[in-house]
């Protein structure tokens, strides 16, 4: 029996010649998630997350793996620096290290965002009236709370995806290609797209859906998505791939934003290249291309950095560089009685402290650490 598409979902690709993909697309089935976090709360497992984990070694084999990597998966947000690549092989035209960070990014929101992303739109004589993504209010909840007190509403230019769509928009004037369809899948800028997408996750896409911006979103696996991010990494400087690379590391915070998990990881540990995505995806890979890609079976945003911690611990980086990431304290009136971390397989990267019970809350730690948010 043959497998029915979701509504709002095609197949493949719409049937336009194409060069050959890199391999088969991956298998569209229902992940085999695992048990990877534990929340517990007074020595008791309060809460379970299951996922999926992948560690690659610098050859690029896998050294670890947990759960699912191969299942067709959406990679979400943790795809754009793929893209990104994609347009600089499309045509994007040069942009500043600054710019070029943003059109990988999921920003906050914040002024400076909101500027690249006009900065780009105005180079290529362009407004934000241009952009198709959805209208949003910032992502960072500081952010968005100011801007509601300034009576601001949803706009496109605040949207996370707007560098990336003010990139999409500025390939295809550069190309001489049409404006107001540039989301189809079927356009010519997002062909060019999901070719790099092929040749660096090395399968072919298994499904062709839209993203919470209206992008397309193109289904790979976990295992395919996290090659990808070790190609970018390892890539030679004057490269598509290594512009990307070398913008999102001098900038995380245009990739993110001030204060986010994922740009003090890429300020922590020198050299590595991260990106997450909603429904708990997270990419880690470093310069010698050792790589790690995590994907939580729930979406929790929680349990993510946790367990990506604990990946990059695998791959060598000293778990006291990573201290603060790998565990986010949980809250009970007012002090903390537990903790969440990675769990299972993935747990034995962090050898716990010679007599200690690893199933007991740790000792009480300095709150405000830069990991995950507390848990209540």
């Amino acid at each position: 029996m043959s497998d029915p598409t979701p509504a709002g979902t095609t197949p493949s690709r719409p049937p336009r010649p194409t060069r050959p993909t890199q391999g088969e697309p991956p298998a569209v089935r229902e992940p085999a998630h695992v048990p990877v976090a534990h929340l517990v709360r007074g020595g008791v497992v309060e809460g379970v997350h299951y996922g999926s984990v992948v560690v690659l070694a610098a050859d690029g084999g896998v050294e670890f793996s947990a759960g699912d990597i191969e299942a067709a998966f959406y990679p979400r947000s943790a795809l754009k620096p793929v893209q990104a690549v994609g347009l600089l092989r499309a045509g994007l035209p040069p942009l500043d290290s600054e710019s070029l960070a943003l059109t990988a990014a999921s920003h906050s929101g914040e002024e400076r965002h909101l500027a690249t992303a006009r900065r780009i739109l105005d180079a290529a004589g362009l407004t934000e009236d241009d952009l198709r993504n959805v209208p949003d209010l910032p992502y960072d909840p500081a952010v968005r709370d100011e801007w509601i007190r300034a009576g601001l509403g949803p706009s496109r230019l605040a949207q996370n995806c707007s560098g990336k769509h003010a990139a999409m928009l500025m390939t295809a004037k550069a190309r001489g290609w049409s404006l107001e369809n540039y989301l189809d899948p079927g356009h010519p800028l997002q062909w060019e797209i999901a070719s790099t997408v092929e040749e660096l996750t090395g399968q072919g896409i298994a499904r062709v859906t839209v993203d919470g911006c209206g992008a397309p979103l193109f289904a790979v696996s976990l295992h395919g998505l996290t090659r990808a991010a070790a190609r970018i990494a390892t890539a030679v400087p004057d490269s598509p791939e290594g512009r990307v690379a070398h913008a999102m590391r001098e900038h995380p915070e245009m990739v993110s934003g001030s204060g986010r998990d994922v740009a003090r990881l890429m300020r922590a540990v020198p050299g590595l290249l991260a990106k997450d995505g909603f429904e708990g995806v997270q990419i880690a890979a470093l310069p010698d291309g050792r790589a790690v890609g995590v994907k939580i079976a729930d979406g929790a945003d929680r349990a993510r950095m946790p367990v990506t911690a604990a990946a990059l611990a695998r791959c060598g980086i000293d778990p006291e560089v990573l201290a603060g990431f790998d565990h986010a304290p949980v809250i009970g009136g007012g002090r903390e009685v537990g903790t969440l971390r990675a769990a299972g397989e993935p747990a034995s990267f962090f050898a716990p402290p010679a007599g200690s019970d690893p199933s007991a809350p740790p000792a009480a730690s300095a709150q405000g650490e830069p990991g995950a948010a507390s848990v209540a």
